[in-house]
């Protein structure tokens, strides 16, 4: 276990223990003594890398204790594949041919399990407020974001998905079919190129059937992974934004608790 302190937040490596292994994972939390409030990150298709450490970083220098797990733990420590420093338009489809095998064999019975564990271990950690938690998640994260707090609702408070995978499909467990579930508060921020028009008013009538506290938005002008520095499609106003959305959500349904 390692400890990094100076910069307003701390980090850990930890191992989580899950019915199928132990899971790596990154925890950045205030650099100061007390108990902070819980927020499960998860990654996008990429995995955990060095930007999702500095987005945990910034988000525990707000006051939240953030655990990263590793998702494609099952396959190796993180990173799973190695990563170029920047995944341009050259880089992307050599990137994908290898993280899919990984993303597809991430299947729901395997979220479900792993949440489970996630979820125990974060509450447990010393660190860590009593009470509720959010999921947080970019791209596939925000599928496995939805899916926790759907099968949790006692434990998840808030959830944010950006960029996110389909959210509506015909598979029975379709996200969008788990949104009635939820008893947390939901921003969702999609890029323009991530739904149709005719999948976004699906979307948003499945929002408004499970009548949850939920905004959801296009931000202007983004594409998929708009958040995600070390690749092309990162738009800097966009990311700002993510934050004015972001950590008000938190502060609502967690600090002020």
């Amino acid at each position: 276990m390692t400890r990094r302190e100076g910069t307003g937040s701390a980090t850990r490596t930890l191992e989580i223990p899950t019915p199928d292994g132990r899971a790596d994972a990154f925890a950045a939390f205030p650099d100061r003594p007390g108990r902070h409030p819980g927020v499960l990150l998860y990654t996008d298709a990429f995995g955990l890398r060095p930007v999702l450490e500095r987005m945990a970083g910034e988000l525990a220098g707000h006051g939240y204790y953030v655990l990263v797990p590793n998702i494609y733990y099952r396959h190796g420590p993180a990173p799973v594949i190695e990563l170029p420093e920047h995944i341009g338009e050259e880089e992307r489809p050599g990137v994908f041919a290898r993280v899919m095998p990984l993303a597809q064999a991430h299947t729901t019975e395997r979220a479900l399990r792993d949440a489970e564990a996630y979820l125990g271990f974060l509450t447990s950690r010393p660190e860590v407020a009593t009470g509720p938690v959010a999921a947080v998640g970019y791209c596939m994260g925000a599928v496995l974001a939805v899916r926790t707090a759907a099968a949790h609702p006692e434990q998840v408070a808030a959830v944010a998905g950006f960029h996110p995978s389909p959210l509506v499909t015909e598979a029975p467990d379709s996200p969008h079919r788990l949104f009635s579930r939820l008893t947390a508060r939901v921003h969702l921020g999609l890029a323009e190129s991530d739904m149709s028009p005719e999948t976004t008013r699906e979307l948003d009538g499945a929002l408004d059937a499970a009548g949850i506290d939920c905004t959801s938005e296009v931000y202007p002008g983004t594409v998929h992974g708009f958040t995600m520095s070390d690749t092309d499609a990162f738009d800097a106003s966009a990311l700002r934004r993510h934050w004015d959305r972001l950590l008000p959500l938190l502060d609502r349904t967690l600090a002020a608790g």
